[in-house]
């Protein structure tokens, strides 16, 4: 007898379900589309627990028959494909029929459609255990899907979601790559009951932009385009000065479709070169429109992932769009040609001498002068007063000035260029670099901070309130106790901004900083937290360390740069940053004299 069986269609669909549904974002995605596709110009998802107890997707689309509203959660079927050669001219979101099929597969799915033609709407009941139920019910023109109970009969993959925070995070991710691609569609999104983004039809792709991430990020994008008979790109790039460590806005679309590139991500970063420092990333929204048969997206369960024709033709002209469009706005190395209505400049050669006499500079000297002379010299016989003589005492003035108490108190301690302390010792003179200097000091706080829950929070004058969008408002919520155990107060405000009360003691208050600083906040919450939680409070005071130094004041006096020193030869290693840079050295006094 052969070991070999059928499974059952139901135990069939759920494990494919595993392909297309992976989380909640995943069902807000998939039922997003469909609404797309049904021409809806109005739709609402509304989210409970980070989509664990419902997702509702409500449109005003074209709706459904009450046949086609039964057949939609089998698997294939779709409206989009009946033949092979329909596959290589996709221009819809959905088109094999899985979605619905899939989630109806782990949840329990109701769905009341209409047509404008028809006077009452369906609803169709499907059970946790692929049961059907059908009903004649009264509900406006589109379609209505809530999900309720995801993963019910299912525990191990409801048990492997992460928290609602995160969940939510990834929801929102899913809402934001749909909504940026068709700004002439409203779309709202709500948790809890509370709406986290209401847009309205918008004006242009930018003003979408605005509504879904801020100010922030659109005064920081520069218009990109190119026009080729292979492809269209059209968009937005990042300005280089702007980049930052996180990987948050970078968005690829081909013919209205998000999709991941690590090969053309390539290409952007190569277009980058020399313009941003190691290890940071510019935003960018690229739209790439070309030739339907030209591209496969039918190569990944999720649709994320393309397949061009000829990708590399592809990178070459991505890469040189955005590096016209950064020579263009004066980012990167760029040559004018251009000399039309210029001023022309004098041509000068060998001959330049015989049209302008070239002479000598006189350098004047006074032989009287003694720069070791304490006591006023007379005025010359003429009754002309001696020029070195007043030149002595500017020279006086000016060093006397240089050694104000500010500077040197009491000749001990020298700040020099804001960058370090010189202060003598019995063995020459020692150099501290004030920013490493600050860098252990609060890397040390920090490390006591986590361990004790004990923090100073310097408050600001005023709060100051700084627009981080949706998803990055969620990470200030979920680790508002690491944060407070830091010294930081900042405090989630509407649905995308957070207000900074108060930042730990070293760090700037200037608005201007504060805003950087919650940017590279949003980086350092962004990472992996799963480490071993001693190596991770290394880590994390160590991240906060480097932040701190270099957000904070510039020293004002060497009073100050005193405390910095007192304070550093009271931490455990006075010597060495937690990177292993060196803070401290000492010039000997041979080694001063070697110099003369």
């Amino acid at each position: 007898m052969g070991k070999l069986k059928i499974l059952p269609a139901q135990l069939a669909n759920m494990i494919a379900a595993g392909e297309v549904v992976q989380r909640p974002a995943s069902v807000v995605k998939e039922l997003l589309e469909n609404a797309v596709d049904a021409g809806a110009s109005q739709i609402t998802a509304v989210v409970t627990d980070a989509g664990r107890t419902l997702i509702q997707v409500i449109d005003n689309g074209c709706g459904m028959s009450p046949v086609d509203a039964v057949l939609c959660f089998e698997r294939h079927a779709t409206s989009k494909i009946e033949t092979a050669e329909d596959l290589e001219h996709i221009l819809s979101y959905g088109f094999r029929g899985e979605a619905l099929a899939s989630i109806a597969a782990v949840a329990e799915v109701t769905l009341r459609t209409r047509r404008p033609q028809d006077e009452t709407a369906t609803e169709v009941r499907v059970g946790a255990f692929g049961e059907v139920k059908t009903a004649t019910v009264a509900a406006p023109v589109g379609s209505n899907f809530s999900v309720r109970n995801l993963f019910c009969n299912t525990p191990a993959r409801r048990k492997f979601l992460k928290s609602d925070n995160v969940e939510l995070k990834h929801i929102i991710e899913e809402f934001t790559r749909v909504s940026i691609t068709r700004p002439d569609i409203a779309f709202t999104l709500s948790h809890n009951g509370r709406d986290l983004f209401v847009l309205k039809k918008a004006k242009s792709l930018k003003f979408r932009i605005l509504d879904l991430l801020g100010s922030n990020v659109v005064g920081d994008i520069v218009d990109l385009h190119a026009e080729t008979s292979v492809v269209r790109i059209s968009g937005f790039a990042g300005r280089p000065d702007t980049a930052r460590k996180t990987l948050g806005y970078q968005y690829f679309f081909v013919n209205g479709r998000y999709f991941r590139s690590p090969y053309l991500h390539k290409a952007v970063m190569k277009a980058y070169e020399e313009m941003i420092p190691e290890g940071v990333t510019p935003a960018w929204f690229i739209f790439l429109e070309t030739d339907p048969h030209t591209i496969d997206v039918n190569i990944h369960p999720t649709k994320t992932e393309i397949k061009f024709e000829d990708d590399t033709v592809i990178f070459q002209i991505l890469y040189a769009c955005v590096k016209e469009t950064l020579g263009r706005n004066s980012f990167g190395a760029s040559i004018d040609f251009n000399t039309e209505g210029a001023v022309p400049l004098p041509q000068l050669g060998k001959s330049f001498e015989q049209y302008k006499d070239v002479s000598m500079p006189v350098i004047e000297t006074d032989p009287a002068y003694d720069p070791f002379s304490s006591s006023p010299q007379p005025d010359r016989t003429d009754g002309i007063p001696d020029p070195g003589y007043s030149r002595h005492i500017d020279r006086s003035q000016d060093y006397g000035r240089l050694f104000e108490e500010k500077t040197l108190p009491l000749g001990r301690v020298l700040i020099l260029q804001g960058r370090f302390i010189l202060t003598p010792v019995a063995s020459g003179v020692m150099i501290v670099h004030i920013a490493r200097a600050r860098e252990r000091i609060l890397y040390e706080q920090a490390l006591r901070a986590l361990a004790q829950q004990a923090h100073v929070t310097q408050t600001a004058l005023f709060p100051i309130q700084v627009q981080v969008g949706a998803a990055q408002r969620l990470l200030f919520e979920e680790h508002a106790a690491l944060l407070g155990s830091l010294g930081f107060d900042i405090t989630p405000f509407g649905t995308d901004t957070v207000v900074v009360n108060g930042v730990p003691e070293g760090y700037s208050c200037e608005p201007g900083k504060v805003g950087q600083l919650v940017s590279e906040l949003v980086y350092i919450l962004s990472e992996d937290k799963d480490a071993l939680p001693e190596l991770m409070q290394q880590r994390m005071a160590e991240k906060f360390a480097t932040l701190g130094a270099s957000h904070a004041d510039s020293l004002a006096s060497p009073q100050e740069a005193q405390r910095l020193i007192d304070t550093l030869f009271a931490c455990d290693n006075a010597e060495l940053t937690p990177g292993g840079r060196r803070i401290v050295s000492i010039v000997s006094l041979p080694d001063i004299e070697k110099r003369f």
